[in-house]
């Protein structure tokens, strides 16, 4: 059986015909029998793909010929397995297209990008400067977590501020209320999955008057790489593909609570019910117990 992997991948960088490189990326990725997520705007690219060793190194080495793409962060992971084509297992099917934003903030007119990526962005940490950071700062260091909420249910930084979001969107919106002004003397590391959030969102922090802003060079995935579950990290990492969350090492915290029984989980689900949208931290004996309750609502 071929070997699955998965990678996790974005570069900013200014691209004056995005539509050119969706055909690219797609007819290369089909070619190839990946599937996943890719979205393209003037601003980059951001994605992740799924299938077979060989196919996903070949859809690498194609990646970074193109110039913009040569230095992108390209993260890797074991994915749960192939078909008899090579299609990843992981995904329903492959996804290409072209909006307004790479990450969907609701702020496409603030982001500013030029060949070396964001500009305004908050100071890069690696994990070991993270440590660093906190070694020598103690309990001023503030993290603040990028992502939506359900996915800090089962994992985060201990002790970090997550604000209470639905979608990325949600976070201009609490960013101006103020909610956050009393963070803007402080040392403040933003950090999401794989990096590419907390460049935006830094870079919106820093416009808004937060003085000393960092971001999670590599976000969680490269920090999990570093430091397995022996550092700053408590618990699972959500993921947005058919694993649902990926864990650090043999002896990962449980760190969710289901919504239905009470009892540690870090399984995450859709609301069966069809007139519902929304994803609950659910341990599989529950899930009914959450249509029940929805309805009911």
């Amino acid at each position: 059986m071929a070997t699955p992997k998965i990678v996790l991948f974005y570069a900013f960088a200014p691209l004056p015909d995005p539509e050119a490189i969706r055909l690219w990326q797609r007819d290369l990725a089909a070619s190839l029998h990946l599937r996943g997520r890719i979205i393209i705007s003037e601003h980059g690219i951001n994605g992740t793909l799924g299938g077979d060793l060989p196919a996903v190194k070949t859809w690498v080495r194609r990646f970074r010929e193109y110039p913009a793409f040569r230095d992108a962060d390209i993260k890797w992971s074991e994915g749960t397995g192939v078909d008899a084509d090579g299609h990843s297992l992981d995904f329903p099917k492959l996804s290409v297209k072209v909006r307004d934003e790479i990450v969907s903030f609701g702020a496409p007119g603030e982001l500013q990008v030029d060949e070396h990526g964001v500009v305004g962005g908050g100071i890069r940490l690696t994990p070991q400067q993270l440590h660093e950071l906190v070694d020598a700062r103690g309990d001023e260091v503030v993290f603040f977590d990028g992502r939506n909420a359900l996915e800090a249910e089962i994992g985060r930084f201990r002790g970090a501020i997550v604000p209470d979001t639905d979608t990325t969107r949600d976070f201009v919106r609490l960013l101006d209320s103020g909610v956050y002004d009393d963070l803007k003397g402080k040392p403040v590391v933003t950090y999401c999955t794989g990096g590419i959030r907390c460049e935006v969102l830094s870079s919106l922090m820093t416009a808004r008057g937060f003085g000393e802003v960092y971001q999670l060079e590599g976000g969680i995935v490269r920090y999990g790489e570093t430091y397995g579950d022996d550092g700053l990290w408590d618990g699972s990492l959500y993921v947005f593909d058919g694993r649902g969350s990926v864990d650090f090492s043999d002896h990962t915290a449980v760190i969710g609570t289901c919504a239905g029984c009470g009892e540690p989980t870090a399984r995450t689900a859709n609301c069966p019910d069809a007139s519902c949208r929304r994803q609950f931290v659910v341990c599989a004996a529950c899930d009914t117990v959450r249509c029940t309750e929805h309805a009911a609502a």
